[in-house]
């Protein structure tokens, strides 16, 4: 089972960022649509916490997530199976946990994503593995520019 692990220094607060990251229903102000990511929809009514369920469409298939582990503001897990298109190609089961560690005016934000892939995927690993890295450091990299800029501004 892959493993990526990627690491962001943000100047900010564990909260926020925690915030920021456990809103699904606000990620559309700071995370811009990619071939991989094209919104988060169906979210579970109320707070987000664990149980709280979403679904993500992308070109490749659908990811149906759920909150499984939630502590603020120091850690939160999301496992995210993707069914492919087409179905026969199964289903690529992932995990994202964000790990967060304040220290002065900044946050050290720790994103581990475990990957298990379908059987007829395997001999693909490199490049699937390869894609998942390329849209987490997006990821990270959009999440540091909107909690760096200057309340009421747009991301840089």
């Amino acid at each position: 089972m892959p493993t990526l692990s990627l690491t962001a220094r943000i100047r900010g607060t564990a909260e926020r960022t925690f915030d920021v990251i456990t809103d699904l229903r606000g990620y559309g102000r700071w995370l811009d649509t990619s071939a991989d990511y094209t919104g988060t929809i169906d979210i579970t009514d109320g707070p987000v916490r664990v149980g709280t369920e979403y679904v993500e469409r992308s070109g490749l298939g659908v990811r149906r997530g759920v909150v499984t582990a939630m502590r603020s503001p120091e850690t939160v897990t999301f496992h995210q199976p993707m069914t492919l298109r087409p179905r026969l190609l199964g289903v690529i089961d992932s995990a994202v946990t964000y790990t967060l560690t304040e220290s002065a005016d900044t946050v050290t934000l720790q994103r581990d994503i475990e990957i298990t892939l379908p059987p007829a995927l395997k001999p693909f690993a490199p490049v699937v593995v390869a894609r998942y890295r390329k849209e987490s450091e997006r990821t990270l990299h959009a999440l540091k520019n909107f909690i760096e800029a200057p309340q009421g501004r747009p991301p840089a």
